[in-house]
């Protein structure tokens, strides 16, 4: 690989990552860009959010939205009950059961309540969850943070990479240095929309993550590693509470992430990931299980559930420009196998086009070559796109 001094490929790389981001995340953010930016966005709803940001317009109240569907749904059950009470004959009841009325209302008006449930929520803006949320199919929406940091500095390098297979295993040490520059892009689509009445959608997205040596001019600023993760994922509205949070989504995806890399640095693995998802004010809490789909005998990483784990919790504080977002996730297992993770980023507002940016990760697997390697990551940047 040719070398450039730095000072001419970070402005470079700056350039590219800011001119790309508009495409990749045409949902509304925070504090982005300027009326006449929002002019030219062609959705009507992705347009009225961005003007709303702009001028400082603040979120829906969701508890409105809250209060009809409680409502809505007491009436439903006084219904049903009212219903309990009447005599009907055998052939009439098992007609009744089965059309399945006594889980679902004629009433428009309940039907309309019900389906708006959490309107203007956290997870609701990222999801669009809500009847009135959905944009429609085949767009690009924001999904996983979208960052650039030019300074992404490690406790202890991983020069040696190892599994438990032998034909995955680094046999010499690897010249690299302790700080590089890390990227992340990701966005989401929607295939598919209400496959079930009016609740059920079918997503797909992708999220790539790097990680470049561009200080390390003795080798040539090589990409040390960079991981592909795209997913489908089919999600489902919900409302029900629970110690003041309110549940507001639950899913199921098929997961692939993998490095691309030959052996013995090549690192894969597929997973079927749960997700759990509640909100409260101005904060959210996602749960995400996961099953790893077993990879045979030339599995590249075995024992990787051991250390990335079999889970993960994420929690998100957002207000006033600022989200601050913790991430936990372990392995579920006690004593050798007991690894896990934690991951702090603070996502805070610099300028009208993007936010100040600092992550901090201690633990096992900050990306898939360093899987069961432990060491301590702090980056520092700026973000076109937070998690909300």
């Amino acid at each position: 690989m040719t070398s450039r001094p730095v000072r001419h490929l970070l402005p470079s790389l700056i350039a590219m990552t800011l001119a790309s981001a508009p495409a990749l995340a045409q949902e509304p953010q925070p504090n982005v860009v300027t009326p006449e930016a929002c002019r030219a966005i062609e959705t009507d709803a992705s347009r009225l959010a961005c003007y709303d940001a702009v001028f400082g317009r603040s979120p829906s109240d969701t508890r409105a939205a809250d209060a009809e569907a409680s409502a809505a749904r007491t009436s439903l059950d006084q219904q049903q009950a009212a219903k309990a009470q009447e005599p009907e004959q055998g052939e009439e009841r098992s007609e009744r059961r089965r059309r399945g009325a006594w889980f679902r209302t004629d009433d428009p008006m309940l039907q309309e309540a019900l389906a708006n449930a959490g309107k203007g929520s956290l997870l609701d803006s990222r999801w669009e969850l809500a009847k009135d949320s959905k944009l429609g199919v085949f767009q690009l929406r924001g999904y996983k943070p979208l960052y650039l940091m030019p300074v992404f500095w490690t406790s202890d390098k991983n020069e040696m990479p190892h599994s438990p297979n032998p034909r995955n295993t680094v046999t010499e040490p690897q010249p690299l240095d302790n700080t590089e520059a890390k990227f992340q892009l990701s966005f989401k689509t929607k295939f598919a929309e209400n496959l079930f009445g009016d609740n059920g959608d079918l997503w797909g997205g992708y999220t790539q993550s790097s990680r470049w040596q561009v200080y390390n001019g003795e080798e040539s600023r090589p990409f040390r590693e960079t991981n592909y993760e795209p997913e489908v994922m089919l999600v489902f509205r919900n409302n029900y509470s629970l110690g003041g949070w309110k549940g507001r989504m639950a899913g199921v995806g098929i997961n692939h992430q993998s490095n691309g890399r030959s052996d013995p640095l090549s690192r894969s693995w597929n997973r079927v990931i749960f997700t759990v998802g509640l909100d409260r004010e101005n904060w959210a809490l996602v749960l995400r299980p996961w099953w790893r789909v077993p990879d045979g005998n030339d599995d590249d990483n075995p024992d990787i559930e051991d250390y990335i784990g079999r889970g993960d919790a994420m929690l998100t504080y957002s207000k006033g420009g600022h989200e601050f977002t913790v991430l936990a996730r372990h392995s579920l297992r006690s004593g050798d196998k007991s690894h896990g993770a934690l991951q702090l980023d603070w996502g805070f507002p610099i300028h009208r086009s993007f936010r100040g940016h600092i992550q901090a990760f201690h633990g096992y697997g900050e990306s898939l070559i360093d899987y069961n390697h432990k060491a301590t990551y702090i980056g520092l940047g700026i973000s076109l796109l937070e998690w909300y």
